[in-house]
């Protein structure tokens, strides 16, 4: 996928259908990533005109992961 085709994607839907974009780059990079001012202009402002905008925070839960499978591991069928 190019550029030029996420920017008709977005574009397409604009104002018409909900589109869930998710990522782990905040936005004031996005200029640097799409790497094509206009292009990057245009989808940012279709994208954040009308938009719900969730920021998480807090440990990440794939440190958490190796604990559960080493409890797991220790778990003996009885």
């Amino acid at each position: 996928m190019t550029r030029s085709d996420l920017l008709e994607i977005i574009d397409d839907r604009a104002g018409n259908k909900a589109t869930i974009i998710t990522s782990q780059l905040p936005v004031e990079h996005w200029h640097a990533w799409i790497g094509d001012a206009t292009i990057a202009d245009a989808i940012l402002d279709r994208i954040m005109q009308r938009n719900h905008r969730f920021t998480l925070t807090g440990d990440s839960l794939r440190a958490e992961r190796p604990k559960a499978a080493q409890q797991e591991k220790n778990i003996t069928p009885s």
